[in-house]
């Protein structure tokens, strides 16, 4: 099974698809083409999969040219939609908004058997997303389709993290139940427990080990040091297991920024500390720095590094990023989680097993 990946970044959903092949005899899935505008992220994505990327925006991808594939994956950029992006101009928001018209384009051309289409629970809200069932009600290729979508939890499916993300599944003349069956939590017998934050990080060095991203013994080092200043560190060591930036306004208010003493309600996630026995909060571009949400470690007084964000998105440690630090972290941040990637795989191959 052939896939193409469009808006791939580091290549999580094409990870969660290989993935899914050590658990199948009859189907196989190899990645065959990816596109992806971030050079770095395109970057990684060849060091990884070893197939072509067109590493430019897909605006000036030529459809016609897309390759033979029996699936196609992707996620248009989410920030037109996501809450987070509410302070882009209007201009670049319509942009966004619009690209996922190029990911049915491609649909349109290649028609595969399948396509999966991922990105944040807003999109499945909006008017972008009534006009596109209603073009897969309507276009003659896209009405072949049979499709299922909803939220899914990443912790569900044997994330380390609570991370919630639209998920659209398409399977060509079938129906599409939904959602996959939960693999973990306390729900029917024979859910695995949820994994924590000990279970994903727990064996990592307490004192991370480099200030730069360096491949030792055939592994990439990514448990990344940084250098808080004094009065930083004094605020980390006030905050406890689960704590965050009013437990820092309670112990230590001398030590609060005024932007937060003058603030008394407002999101609990900023300066926030994990719990060791629960999945993580959902890693975002900026996890190394506390003061954008929850990511002091359980018990370090110290953000989480780039290893440990890498970790809690399921990247197992042989997976190699490029690029700089931070843009380490933006493609760490903004990837599918793998293990989530493999659930959608499973699912989508035993839909294809039935056509």
């Amino acid at each position: 099974m052939r896939s193409i990946d469009l808006f791939a970044g580091a290549g999580g959903l094409s990870l969660g698809f290989e993935l899914a092949n050590d658990e199948m005899v009859d189907l196989r899935f190899e990645p065959v083409l990816a596109v992806e505008h971030d050079p770095a992220a395109a970057l990684t994505y060849k060091t990884n999969f070893g197939v072509g990327v067109y590493d430019s925006d897909i605006e000036g991808f030529d459809p016609i040219t897309y390759p033979d594939a029996e699936i196609i994956v992707g996620g248009p950029p989410c920030q037109g939609f996501s809450p987070l992006g509410r302070d882009r101009d209007d201009k670049s928001r319509t942009r966004l908004n619009a690209l996922w018209e190029h990911y049915l384009s491609a649909v349109e051309q290649v028609k595969p058997l399948a396509f999966v289409i991922e990105n944040v629970p807003e999109f499945q809200k909006s008017s972008e997303f009534d006009e596109l069932r209603r073009r897969m009600a309507s276009h003659p290729i896209l009405r072949k389709y049979g499709y299922g979508f909803g939220v899914l939890n990443a912790a569900d499916y044997g994330v380390p993290q609570s991370r919630r993300r639209g998920i659209f599944v398409a399977v060509r003349g079938r129906k599409v139940p939904w959602p996959p069956p939960p693999t973990h939590g306390h729900g029917p017998i024979g859910q695995e427990p949820v994994q924590t934050v000990r279970d994903a990080i727990g064996d990592l060095p307490p004192i991370p080990t480099t200030d730069q991203p360096v491949i030792r013994n055939g592994l990439q080092d990514l448990h990344i040091r940084r250098n808080p200043r004094p009065a930083s560190l004094e605020r980390y060591r006030a905050i406890p297991e689960g704590g965050n930036r009013f437990d820092l306004q309670r112990v230590r208010p001398d030590l609060t920024p005024a932007c937060w003493a003058n603030k008394p309600t407002g999101t609990t996630d900023v300066m926030g500390r994990l719990w060791w026995n629960r999945p993580s909060f959902t890693i975002r571009t900026e996890f190394y720095k506390p003061e954008k949400g929850r990511y002091l470690h359980p018990r370090e007084d110290r953000p989480i590094t780039h290893r440990e964000a890498a970790r809690l998105q399921t990247f197992p440690d042989t997976f190699i990023f490029e690029g700089t630090k931070i843009e380490i972290a933006r493609q760490i941040g903004n990837a599918v989680p793998p293990l989530l990637g493999k659930v959608i795989a499973l699912h989508t191959a035993q839909l294809l097993r039935s056509i």
